[in-house]
């Protein structure tokens, strides 16, 4: 068992950076996670969305005999390209994550919204395949695996530019369609176009001519905007275009096309967008915004169900989550695919798939004690391990100790961080932390991180004078890089529980010496600045032990 547990964190200190020393280090004795507030109450054959919540923007999905696995966007998070399986289409459970190796790619000084952008996985001749874009770090490229689970090969680099490419397989041949620069000059800000190019799967490399299918989007005349994410399907004699458009805001929608050959030419259908939240009243219930990038498959029963992307606002177009992966049935009319027609809202709750129920991720309360021999793969950080972040997952003693570095949440380096996605509008995020082996003007605590810009920690800032709990807002990038301090109390201690409670657009910071001790509790704070629609709209708040080095 001791060379077992030695090799493991090993593995692990590779994985998450250097491994820290016996001075100079935060310990981590746990982290709880508990959505608060009513799960709601299903009758008998219901689901309710999102089936996959918090920080999970464009999925992609693939069937393999009865069992069906997606993928979503991680942009500069490692590791990267979560596979998560599910045999009903509603409870799902993370394998594991493509990009899971320093060596696979590198996000070094990249912005927490470039890296990995739109997943596409497919399934061919015994083989998963993704593809996908990285932006600033070598953009197309695909990667295989026998397994859903792994290992993923490492990236073979693709010969064209655009983004949000995906494989559509058909007997031997391959072809790879993807949003790229429309042909001539663009008539408008964000004119795109979608093209298709014959992928040599031996080659692992498309071939020299590519083709136009879309140019702009359903009427051009009306100047569409940013045509992307598409997926072919043969069903029947028909081939059918499945295209986001829009633009990732409230604007966004799902539009079909379909065409007698595989290359086009391609004709919008006569409902689109087949799917889109626009246009419709703000004072809705339940309302979900910025609905699109969807993949869908289709059931033994003859079904088409699909996944796609969508935001909870608690207000206006603000979310702490991100954009998450809902999912819906789709109809069938007069040959043509559809999610909702115009004007339809989509339902929280409605009825499964006709599918016997399989087990999924408990997203609504979890604790890590840092006991067992592999961390969870639900746990990222930011950008590659490069040795600059000190984190060490220590399985002997149940806890995991970061080094506090000089890289903080507010700068492009890898801050001493691991989180994990915020999954619910209102929720607790507990830990408790040890720091008797840090220097003064060290801190250790929680990050409540959307992006280098917006962020919130709480926790022992260290000090001769006395030591301090000390909560910090970065609401702005050209705020301090730290963080603006927005509450203090002294505190005669180098250990203490700490909590971040989150209900909408406020959050509170808690701590005390013990579980036998009350709470303390700072004012409200307001944590609507830290929503996505600030911080560039692609990614969610992620939650976890953070560790800083004062500024000497």
């Amino acid at each position: 068992m001791r060379r077992a547990i030695g090799t493991t964190v090993a593995t692990l200190a590779l994985a998450l950076g250097a491994p820290v020393s016996a001075q100079g280090e935060a310990v981590f004795d746990y982290v709880e996670y508990e959505a608060l507030g009513e799960s709601g109450d299903l009758a008998e054959g219901q689901y309710a969305n999102p089936v996959i919540p918090g920080f999970h923007p464009d999925p992609s999905l693939v069937r393999v005999g009865d069992d069906f696995y997606a993928v979503t966007s991680t942009f500069s998070w490692f590791p990267g390209l979560p596979i998560l399986h599910s045999r009903d289409l509603v409870n799902w459970q993370l394998l594991g994550n493509a990009i899971d190796r320093p060596d696979q790619m590198d996000f070094s000084g990249l912005g927490t919204n470039r890296g990995l952008f739109a997943p596409a996985i497919t399934h061919h001749d015994g083989r998963f395949w993704i593809v996908n874009t990285c932006i600033e770090c070598g953009n197309n490229f695909v990667i295989t695996a026998e397994s859903a689970a792994g290992p993923w090969s490492d990236p073979t680099w693709l010969e064209f530019g655009g983004i949000d490419p995906s494989l559509y397989f058909e007997g031997d041949r391959a072809w790879i369609v993807y949003n790229d620069a429309p042909p001539g000059e663009p008539l408008y800000e964000g004119h795109r176009a979608l093209w298709i190019q014959e992928f040599d799967q031996e080659a692992m490399q498309v071939l020299p001519e590519r083709k136009l299918l879309v140019n702009g989007g359903v009427d051009l005349s009306e100047q569409p905007v940013w045509a992307e994410g598409p997926h072919i399907y043969k069903i029947g004699d028909w081939y059918y275009l499945l295209a986001a458009e829009g633009g990732t805001a409230d604007q966004h929608s799902q539009t079909i096309y379909r065409s007698r050959n595989v290359d086009g030419p391609y004709e919008p259908g006569p409902i689109n967008p087949i799917l889109t939240q626009r246009d419709m009243p703000a004072d809705r219930p339940d309302r979900v915004e910025a609905t699109g990038h969807a993949d869908m498959v289709q059931l033994d029963d003859g079904s088409w169900w699909g996944l796609f992307l969508a935001t909870r606002p608690f207000e206006g177009q603000s979310t702490l989550l991100g954009r998450e992966t809902f999912l819906l049935p789709v109809q069938w009319e007069d040959g043509w695919p559809y999610f909702l027609k115009p004007g339809e809202a989509v339902p929280m709750v409605t009825q499964r798939p006709d599918l016997p129920v399989s087990p999924g991720e408990e997203w609504r309360e979890w604790r890590d004690d840092f006991d067992q021999l592999s961390l969870s793969p639900e746990w990222i950080t930011l950008r590659s391990p490069d040795g600059g972040a000190a984190m060490l997952h220590d399985i002997e003693r149940g806890t995991m100790r970061l080094g506090p570095g000089t890289a903080s949440a507010g700068s492009l380096a890898r801050p001493s961080f691991l989180g994990r996605r915020l999954r619910h509008h209102e929720a607790a995020i507990t830990t408790q932390v040890d720091f008797a082996d840090g220097a003064p003007g060290d801190y250790a605590g929680m990050l409540a991180f959307m992006d280098e810009g917006h962020f919130l920690t709480a926790g022992i800032e260290l000090a001769p004078e006395g030591n301090r709990i000390a909560v910090r807002l970065r609401k702005d990038p050209g705020d301090a890089e730290r963080g603006e301090l927005v509450h203090s109390a002294q505190w005669d201690s180098t250990s203490a529980q700490l909590r971040l409670t989150f209900r909408e657009g406020s959050a509170t910071a808690s701590w005390r010496a013990s579980a036998e001790d009350a709470w303390n509790t700072s004012p409200e704070i307001d944590v609507e600045p830290l929503a996505s629609i600030h911080a560039g709209l692609f990614t969610g708040v992620v939650v976890g032990p953070y560790a800083v080095a004062g500024e000497r």
